[in-house]
């Protein structure tokens, strides 16, 4: 069976073999340990999802131009910085099977990969005069640092509420992703109106992408993280939020208390689970997940039918869908 993602990447194929170079162009360095760092990020990338969303962006609002080269290097390079400093923050070790930067080279090597990066990205901007596409970029790193400091925050707290969750999740995840299908449609129209609503796709999708994530700590499947492991970090996921807005209070204090005090003993956060998937918490974060990727379908209807169209059609299911 062939892998979903290659017909998604037939309409593009030229373009993303084209940006691998672009992409490696943009981060070279003559510090030869920086050379060597930036080597190994290449080499370990994953599906290249966010370039996808550039690039299919780009050509649903007219043809690709050099500048649309340029808003897929600065998502990777600002992608791949916020990673790397990410990693440093949450003292992980490995990423996609790969060692972290801070396990191979150290936290401090790791800070200054993540400015390096940040400064490459701003660059590459600034060189080109792609003013606008610095603005969007940077709106979505300025948006993913707040969006990690308040998960921190309410974290610490344990305050559940939905809405403080989604402005989590949708400055944290869903500002990249908006951001690689604005920047794209960027590069190729000046019609602010179709760049917006672009985001608004984008958005969609990042939240979706998120509750999904989500669903996986609590799921079956074998999805390459261990089941609660974000219950271990204490982070609030929508199927957890909903069981303890549903549960009653003595019930619910039990399982805050669990999360603050014991999720490093395993039948601790077994007993979290069962708690979750007992509540309808999985059902209504499917839910909530279908909507989202419902609107993202909605404002696709909107545009005039291409390839381009067909395979971001394509991504979506794939992206909601996908069993990790």
């Amino acid at each position: 069976m062939s892998h979903p993602l290659k017909a998604i990447k037939a309409p593009i194929s030229e373009e993303l073999s084209k940006f691998e170079s672009h992409f490696r162009d943009s981060m070279r360095s003559k510090v030869p340990l920086l050379d060597r760092i930036m080597y190994y990020i290449v080499r370990r990338k994953g599906k290249q999802v966010r370039p996808m969303f550039v690039f299919l962006s780009a050509k649903i609002c007219g043809n690709t131009t050099e500048a649309t080269y340029v808003a897929a290097s600065l998502v990777e390079l600002l992608h791949t910085a916020t990673l790397v400093h990410d990693d440093v923050v949450d003292d992980s070790y490995e990423r996609r099977g790969f060692f972290s930067i801070n396990a191979l080279w150290k936290n401090k090597i790791a800070v200054l990969v993540g400015d390096y990066l940040l400064a490459q990205g701003l660059l590459l901007a600034l060189k080109n005069k792609e003013f606008r596409l610095l603005e969007i970029l940077s709106d979505a790193v300025k948006a993913m640092s707040e969006g990690e400091l308040l998960q921190l925050e309410k974290a610490r707290r344990l305050d559940i509420e939905e809405d403080v969750y989604y402005d989590v999740i949708r400055q944290k995840t869903a500002s990249l992703i908006a951001a690689a299908c604005s920047a794209g449609a960027a590069s190729t129209t000046d019609d602010e109106e179709v760049i917006e609503r672009m985001r608004q796709f984008g958005e969609a999708i990042g939240i979706s992408f998120q509750i999904k994530d989500d669903l996986f700590d609590f799921g079956n499947a074998d999805v390459g993280k261990p089941l609660g492991i974000d219950i271990q970090e204490k982070k609030l996921t929508l199927p957890l939020i909903y069981a303890l807005n549903e549960a009653p209070a003595d019930q619910r204090r039990h399982i805050i208390n669990l999360v603050k005090r014991y999720s490093n003993k395993p039948d601790k956060v077994a007993e979290v689970i069962e708690f979750v998937r007992n509540s309808g918490g999985l059902e209504y974060a499917q839910e909530a997940m279908n909507s989202y990727s419902q609107k993202a379908f909605g404002i696709l209807q909107e545009l005039p039918d291409s390839e381009a169209k067909t395979a971001l059609k394509a991504l979506v299911k794939y992206v909601t869908e996908r069993e990790k």
